[in-house]
């Protein structure tokens, strides 16, 4: 889909339906910027408008492979005086996020729950096609243990964001960008797999 901003509407829906809901966030950047070029709706801003409108059950939010560049000192430091659990990048390294999920799961609850997924989560080297690319990201295992990781939770909604074609001549983004959308619609609840 298009950039990280539309989630933010997407999520005045849900709540409207649900109430705060859960959040499992996977990015190379917080999103929880105040403002870019005197704007407040962009799309280094969506969660914390979220935050600010009650949509976010904020003890249930975690923030997965966030890295890189920031106009901060402490990049992390209002999602943590949110309540946000922030995983580094750099704790995802070398390893398998089975057991991370499964903490996530633990926090999620059987609380409604909405994924948003930033393709620039991945590392460069998997999905060059975005508009923000950050090195040493995840890789495209890991995004498929996250994502079916997600599977039992009580999800009201997904997106799959910032993915841009025209920056990747080889196609790699798209198709990546898709399968994982696959997998997400095969982890809603009442959908059968084989």
């Amino acid at each position: 889909g298009g950039d990280h901003t539309v989630t933010y509407p997407i999520l005045q829906a849900v709540a409207e339906k649900h109430g705060p809901v859960g959040l499992v966030h996977v990015d190379a950047h917080t999103d929880t910027a105040d403002r870019a070029l005197g704007e407040k709706i962009y799309h280094g801003t969506p969660f914390r408008r979220c935050v600010e409108e009650g949509l976010l059950d904020c003890s249930r939010v975690v923030q997965i492979g966030i890295r890189g560049s920031s106009y901060d000192p402490d990049p992390y430091e209002y999602c943590r005086e949110q309540g946000f659990r922030v995983v580094p990048a750099e704790e995802c390294w070398r390893k398998s996020l089975v057991p991370l999920m499964g903490e996530v799961r633990k926090q999620m609850g059987d609380k409604p729950v909405y994924i948003s997924f930033d393709i620039d989560a991945l590392d460069p080297a998997y999905a060059p096609g975005t508009g923000t690319p950050e090195i040493a990201g995840l890789t495209p295992a890991q995004a498929l243990e996250i994502i079916r990781g997600c599977k039992g939770l009580n999800i009201v909604g997904c997106d799959l964001v910032e993915v841009a074609p025209m920056y990747d001549v080889s196609g790699n983004t798209a198709l990546l960008g898709a399968n994982l959308l696959f997998e997400m619609l095969c982890v809603l609840p009442r959908v059968t797999t084989m």
